[in-house]
């Protein structure tokens, strides 16, 4: 069955059947977890939401805003959308995952209670001034930033490109 569509402004088609929403496409990233159970509990207290819609025994569906979602799938569960082998977060680093956080505050709010519930330091704090961010091993070793940039630094990005 096909889904009615419409043209974007850069002249494509994207489909509207409630999973592409045009420039607005759902976004999942999969990270294997030892746990899910206990990742959830690990990014609840960090103040994530979970979409029980997309979540079971072995799955746990961070929300990251109204179109990205983490599935923090354990490992066997993984296993099962990859031909290759798991590689193991904890001995090396294949991607880093960064958010954003308000202000510096809640950027040092965030990395220390990440640190308060069991993940690992991965690098001193970054300070350029208008941007300032920490990073952590979340419990099974992926590697996170949570990041603040001025309303500055923003704009002067966005002029360059």
């Amino acid at each position: 069955m096909t889904s009615p569509s419409t043209a974007t402004p850069q002249g494509t088609v994207a489909p509207q059947d409630g999973l592409h929403r045009g420039s607005n496409r759902l976004s999942f990233l999969n990270l294997p977890v030892a746990s899910a159970a206990a990742s959830r509990d690990f990014f609840s207290a960090l103040g994530f939401a979970f979409d029980d819609r997309f979540s079971d025994d072995t799955t746990a569906c961070l929300q990251l805003s109204e179109t990205a979602y983490v599935m923090l799938l354990e490992r066997p569960r993984f296993a099962a959308f990859t031909a290759r082998p798991t590689g193991d977060p904890a001995a090396t680093t294949s991607a880093i995952l960064a958010v954003s956080a308000a202000d510096r505050a809640a950027v040092d709010s965030f990395a220390e209670t990440a640190l308060q519930r069991g993940a690992t330091p991965a690098k001193d704090p970054l300070d350029f001034g208008e941007m300032y961010g920490r990073s952590f091993f979340d419990l099974d070793g992926h590697h996170w930033e949570v990041m603040w940039m001025s309303e500055r630094a923003v704009a002067e990005a966005g002029s360059s490109a």
